[in-house]
């Protein structure tokens, strides 16, 4: 039984179902989205998105949805449902009667003695879904008609009618093929079985997303149809349709279903569930592998993907693909720095001063987990370096080693840390200066390297930076800790103390190499969990600052001023959880137990399977943001991981 599952009563109450949305990827970067009803509620949704090499290699919803229609003794009922101005039509949602999520997803529909069953999956390496319809029950002649949804646009962007459509359909084996615009890939429809296609096009006007209008953006949608398949199709027959970029051989489509849904793993436990939403951030681009910050906007980011990278494959039982992984991202390394992002694959942006070193934590995971510094340096010593002496050096502007030995990062108007959220083209958090998280990760960049220098006999580099390990420790010291308020300053700018309570000093505490003493990893735990550990992670502001936002809501500047100051971020948890099982060991694992445990109800809610990307930041602590993401995922199993081994 699938460990995901839904009935009828939860089904047709639409507040319920729209709220429950679900999501499947593959490697290709295709990716299926929508809700447990099969209503789209956002732009992003759609049952075949993928990324356009030939037009910007983005994202591109292709086909938006399937509407199916049972046909007995000429009455039609149709199984679609869509949201227009003022009422849901058709309401095909009446008719669902039960739907899972393992190892498919699957709904059952009803119509009077009509059992209906629809299973949908992506091919496990190409950007194709294939549907399998099979009628269970019936007791007269039943056809079914399928009718396709088309956009061809961008994940970002919504369509409208327009007369630049490329309205004409192409017959190819069992099914037609497509192409909207000038730039596109062909989309072929096709079906197992013969059916007849009736050219049918129009528009679909005014199809509305609700979630986007609660987010403050343009929210409603012309969809183009082509016209409908149709067939009859008998009692316990099975159809196939395949939605994909390439054509295939009709025939072969019954057994490639059935093949693809034997390699999927049932998901029983909730660990089971994570190692298995795991696979889904892992991409593979040109030969190249990188790792989706989150769905559904979120592309490749430059420090989430380090942060995520050794709980999506150390954690999730697959150490051997961190290697893989690795020795893709670092060929993106200039000058020292990792690019925070990318608006399109050709336009790297590099701004963040952290990157880079999230980059060498996640070197020093793999090689504890491995056991094998050694390697590990032979492997990504000449990345390491690379990084190290550009920041030393000061060669890209803003980002400088001081003469205390602690990094300086500062550019005017510009976030240089993870807090990087803008509002009318200025920081909400800028925290300039010396950052209390920056510099943890910088002196346990420096120290692991050193060790895994001395390690490898590498005396050139133990002899130039061997020294830097005790200066930056005390400068450390002398910079953040204040011993009277007994935890550690966020930022310090100009000889200014910034003393908002914020996560990131737990940094300094999970850290392999840590500045701190264990009496003062003590009283930082005490703090964060005083004030900022609620039972989804970590908060980013203490609720008694006056700039405590207490939930993330509203339109996109509402949001990005929300951001960092008060939402609650998941993988912070992991940090906390480390330094904490770091300090009191086995005493301490009941505690952490009870805090991850805390997540399993949340597969059951926002994004299915997963985990959200935030929180607000007080009760109920309702999940916000992307419905999916890479480092709250890693992070939990990353505990999970911790928590075996402790």
């Amino acid at each position: 039984m699938s460990f995901l599952q839904f009935d009828k009563t939860q089904l047709i109450n639409l507040e319920y179902s729209l709220s429950k949305e679900i999501l499947l990827a593959n490697p290709s970067g295709a990716y299926a989205s929508s809700t447990i009803i099969g209503c789209n509620t956002r732009k992003y949704h759609g049952l075949l998105i993928a990324p356009v090499t030939e037009l910007d290699g983005g994202r591109h919803v292709l086909l938006s949805s399937l509407d199916e229609t049972i046909i007995q003794h000429d009455q039609e009922f149709n199984l679609g449902i869509h949201r227009y101005p003022g009422q849901y039509y058709p309401k095909g949602h009446k008719y669902a009667r039960w739907f899972e999520m393992d190892p498919v997803w699957k709904m059952v529909y009803r119509v009077g003695g009509v059992v209906l069953h629809k299973e949908i999956l992506l091919d496990e390496k190409d950007p194709r879904l294939l549907v399998r319809y099979t009628l269970q029950e019936a007791h007269s002649a039943t056809i079914l008609r399928i009718k396709p949804f088309l956009a061809f646009r961008s994940i970002h962007d919504l369509s409208h009618a327009n007369m630049a459509t490329d309205t004409r359909t192409t017959h190819c084996a069992n099914g037609i093929s497509m192409r909207l615009y000038a730039g596109y890939p062909k989309l072929f429809l096709q079906t197992s079985k013969k059916t007849e296609f009736v050219s049918a096009p129009d528009w679909y006007r005014q199809i509305e997303y609700l979630k986007e209008q609660r987010r403050g953006y343009d929210y409603q949608e012309d969809l183009f149809v082509p016209g409908f398949f149709q067939t009859v199709i008998k009692t316990g027959e099975s159809i196939v349709l395949a939605a994909g970029l390439e054509e295939l051989a009709p025939a072969g489509l019954k057994k490639r279903f059935a093949s693809q849904l034997e390699k999927i793993p049932l998901r029983k436990t909730f660990e089971e569930v994570l190692k298995n939403t795991a696979s889904s951030f892992i991409i593979d681009i040109d030969g190249e592998k990188e790792i989706v910050s989150g769905f559904h906007w979120f592309g490749a980011w430059g420090r989430n993907c380090w942060i995520a990278l050794p709980g999506l494959t150390i954690a999730a039982g697959r150490p051997e693909l961190f290697r893989v992984i690795a020795g893709s991202l670092v060929k993106k390394l200039k000058t020292g720095l990792f690019p925070n992002h990318s608006p399109d694959r050709n336009r790297p942006v590099y701004r963040g001063v952290d990157g880079s070193l999230w980059m060498i934590w996640a070197f020093n995971q793999y090689a504890n987990d491995q056991n094998n510094a050694l390697k590990v340096w032979e492997t990504f010593g000449s990345a390491i370096r690379e990084v190290l002496n550009a920041y030393r050096e000061g060669i890209n502007p803003g980002i400088h080693m001081h003469e205390n030995g602690l990094l300086n990062a500062f550019l005017p108007h510009l976030s240089l840390t993870w807090m990087s959220a803008y509002t009318d083209g200025e920081p909400v958090t800028q925290r300039p200066g010396f950052a209390v998280e920056v510099n943890a990760l910088w002196y346990n960049a420096v120290c692991f390297a050193v060790d895994m220098a001395r390690k490898a006999g590498d005396e050139g580099f133990v002899e130039k930076w061997s020294d830097l390990p005790d200066l930056i420790r005390a400068s450390f010291q002398c910079t953040f800790w204040d011993p009277d308020r007994r935890y550690l300053a966020d930022y310090v700018f100009n000889g200014e103390k910034n003393w908002d309570v914020r996560p990131n000093q737990v940094l300094a505490v999970s850290m392999p190499f840590s500045p701190l003493s264990d009496e003062q990893k003590r009283s930082i735990l005490e703090c964060v969990q005083n004030e900022l550990l609620t039972p989804k992670g970590l908060r980013t502001l203490s609720p008694r600052h006056e700039d405590f936002k207490i939930s993330y809501e509203g339109d996109h500047t509402n949001r990005d001023l929300a951001y960092h100051q008060g939402t609650v971020r998941p993988w912070l948890l992991g940090h906390f959880a480390e330094g904490w099982l770091g300090l009191y060991g086995r005493s301490g694992k009941h505690f952490i137990e009870a805090l991850v445990k805390n997540f399993e109800e949340d597969i059951f809610e926002h994004g299915l399977g997963t985990i959200s990307e935030v929180y607000d930041g007080n009760l109920p602590h309702a999940p916000c943001g992307a419905i999916s993401s890479a480092a709250s995922v890693a992070e939990i199993l990353r505990i999970m991981h911790l928590l075996k081994k402790t």
